[in-house]
């Protein structure tokens, strides 16, 4: 008498996942607050009191610092499900390292435009308007380059035979890699439209 054993694979949930749901509401309330604030910026332009000015070159840079991330995090995630764990990393690795790169390279255009008189005061809405903006989104930013840090860590944690297994058993898996990786599209997209509003918008 033979038995066959027959590998058991997890079946996938149609359902969303409360965490996805609680990203999607999350990037929800942030749209809406950026809207708020792109919308006030227009208001508060049309009053009058503005100062004109033109982003310098290096925010132009940036953007295409983080069109470039979003590229790695694509690879990066393909990898984690293709289970090539070295190019996963190395991908992990690029995205952390070109997401402190677009904030360095803010944080220089910032100090141009105050150089220039584009400055954080009551006195001049519209460099009070950019700051807040571009800063808020900056501050988005540095919480997915915290999020990506831990990913890094846990990349090269040594786990057991067991710990593995339960992992690659678990289909939730690709949660995490899912879930940043959303997020860190959204950003770089919305970065993408700020440029362009504060950029463009006469």
């Amino acid at each position: 008498m033979s038995t066959t054993i027959t590998a058991m694979k997890p079946k996938k949930s149609s359902r969303i996942h409360p965490k996805t749901f609680l990203l999607w509401v999350g990037l929800a309330s942030i749209v809406m607050m950026f809207a708020g604030l792109t919308s006030a910026y227009i208001v508060r332009r049309a009053q009058g009191n503005w100062t004109e000015y033109v982003l310098p070159n290096i925010f132009s840079i940036s953007t295409l610092v983080v069109v470039l991330s979003s590229i790695t995090m694509v690879l990066c995630t393909r990898a984690f499900k293709k289970e090539q764990f070295s190019a996963y990393k190395a991908f992990l690795g690029i995205t952390f390292l070109l997401g402190l790169l677009f904030v360095s390279l803010q944080w220089m255009g910032w100090k141009e435009l105050n150089q220039a008189g584009i400055l954080l005061n009551g006195r001049d809405p519209s460099g009070a308007f950019l700051f807040v903006i571009a800063g808020a989104h900056a501050l988005h930013v540095i919480g997915g380059i915290v999020i990506l840090t831990i990913f890094i860590y846990q990349s090269f944690k040594k786990k057991d035979p067991v710990e593995s297994l339960l992992s690659e058993m678990n289909p939730n898996r690709n949660l995490g890699i899912n879930l940043i990786s959303t997020y860190w599209h959204f950003v770089g997209i919305l970065w993408v439209y700020l440029f362009f509003f504060l950029q463009y918008y006469r």
